[in-house]
């Protein structure tokens, strides 16, 4: 993949989806919530005064509602800032 962030930009490829619950019970596309856990793909280089702290590899837990979705090669991604990160699993 050629994405390269710019300044304090991370691109994260998220996590699936739960396919079912821990009683076994299948969840329904239309029921299953969007996956706020993913892998980093992709760092920028950071700010002036801030270098990024995350590496590409990392897993990262992020809010709900957090970046920009992106589709590209036919996978889905988020670009998000680095500080919509909460933390490195």
């Amino acid at each position: 993949m050629n994405i390269k962030p710019l300044s304090d930009r991370v691109l994260v490829e998220p996590a699936a989806a739960e396919e079912k619950t821990a009683g076994g019970i299948y969840i329904p596309d239309t029921a299953k919530e969007k996956p706020q856990r993913g892998t980093v793909v992709a760092v920028g280089p950071g700010k002036k005064d801030e270098p990024t702290t995350v590496k590409t590899g990392d897993t990262v837990l992020y809010g709900k509602y957090s970046g920009t979705e992106l589709q590209v090669e036919g996978k889905d991604f988020l670009m998000m800032r680095e500080s919509d990160i909460l933390a490195i699993v």
